[in-house]
């Protein structure tokens, strides 16, 4: 049973191209299905989370992230009576335009670009899904609903001011109401985002020896946690008292959410998507106690993971990889694969060309943007 709030898919503003509807999935249904067999969800099982994909089997990857947040945002849903399809296609979809090498490929493509407009990952999920995906007769992209279009672009809020060029292309063409926040599915959508990576970053970072199980037992939340497992499980082999406590850091930000969401939304009297869109704030939140408590968590991970200097020497060689590619590619374009040729030949300037070069070189994984840059630069770099 679906609260009144949620987003139901018998009123939903269509696709751009008009398609007949399926007889036995919801068009949220089949989005998530497309969304599940896009190439570029595939290549998320390459690319980076914290530390460079080939670096330990066990360690999460992009792929795996979504995976993850996509169990979690169709938990939250269903407690809530949202439509857990809706959330789930968000979920799986909101990293789709990451570049190799996590937010340091971000961070070095989004420079190199700035004279073109910058790069935006968010934006490119947006590209992705309208134009970059070329599968289908009738139309380029996935041809989503627009509730699900507009959860990708505003699964984080609003998006005010400069629009990313690539956020505004998509707009041009459906109008995505940028100016208000999106449907509750998609609010779920990136608190489940949080949620995944508060946890399972420390899972990580632990494995990789970053810091200790002691040092976890002294943050907020997760002294409790441990003490938790401690009390119940006294002696417990310390890779099982690890996942216990950890497992347990999770229910409490996932049942944080739910209850706060649960007298948000009652509290506003929300009886429709277009009144959660109208509201001016989300409904679907941390309760303002754990929120300062996951800040010190967060802080704690900056330091101790983000900025770990084992974890910075490996950002410093990545940039590099990417830094090389992109001027590599933009002076000698028919090096990219022939399926990008018309494009190239299409292109009317040198902002036109560089954007593709972009496209290009934000759908690698890890491990071909390394291969590309050895084969092209001469160099082959050691992460």
């Amino acid at each position: 049973m679906h609260a009144p709030f949620a987003t139901m898919p018998d009123r939903s503003r269509g696709r751009q191209v008009p398609e007949e509807e399926s007889s036995f999935r919801s068009p949220y249904q089949r989005d998530r299905d497309r969304i599940i067999h896009a190439s570029a969800f595939r290549r998320l099982k390459h690319k980076t989370q914290v530390f460079v994909e080939h670096e330990g089997d066990n360690y999460r990857t992009r792929l795996t992230h979504s995976i993850e947040v996509g169990q979690v945002g169709r938990t939250i849903a269903g407690a809530l009576g949202l439509n857990q399809e809706l959330t789930e296609a968000v979920a799986l979809a909101h990293d789709l335009g990451h570049t190799p090498f996590g937010h340091t490929g971000e961070d070095a493509l989004h420079a190199l670009m700035e004279p073109y407009g910058g790069f935006d990952h968010n934006a490119q999920a947006i590209r992705i899904v309208t134009r970059l995906e070329r599968h289908y007769a009738a139309f380029d992209g996935l041809n989503l609903t627009w509730e699900t279009l507009e959860a990708i672009a505003k699964h984080n809020g609003p998006v005010v001011g400069e629009l990313p060029w690539a956020l505004a292309e998509c707009n041009a063409e459906v109008d995505l109401e940028l100016h208000t926040h999106a449907s509750a599915e998609a609010q779920v959508a990136a608190l489940s985002d949080d949620i995944a990576y508060n946890n399972h970053d420390l899972h990580d970072a632990l494995r990789a020896g970053l810091f200790t199980d002691d040092d976890l037992a002294r943050l907020p939340l997760l002294d409790k946690a441990y003490g938790e497992v401690d009390r119940l499980y006294p002696g417990l082999d310390p890779n099982r008292r690890r996942h216990e406590a950890l497992r347990r850091f999770f229910g409490v930000m996932v049942s944080d959410v739910i209850d706060t969401a649960r007298a948000l939304l009652a509290e506003t009297g929300v009886q429709s998507v277009e009144e959660v869109r109208a509201l001016g704030q989300p409904v679907v939140k941390f309760s303002d106690p754990l929120w300062r408590d996951l800040k010190d968590i967060r802080a704690f991970l900056f330091t101790r993971m983000y900025r770990a200097p084992s974890v910075m020497e490996k950002r410093a060689k990545v940039a590099k990889v990417v830094e090389a590619l992109f001027p590599y590619f933009l002076d000698n374009p028919l090096e990219m694969p022939e399926r990008w040729h018309a494009d190239i030949a299409a292109a009317e300037d040198r902002t036109a060309l560089a954007r593709i070069v972009s496209d290009y070189i934000a759908g690698m994984t890890d491990r071909f943007a390394l291969q590309q840059h050895e084969r092209l630069i001469g160099v082959k770099v050691e992460v």
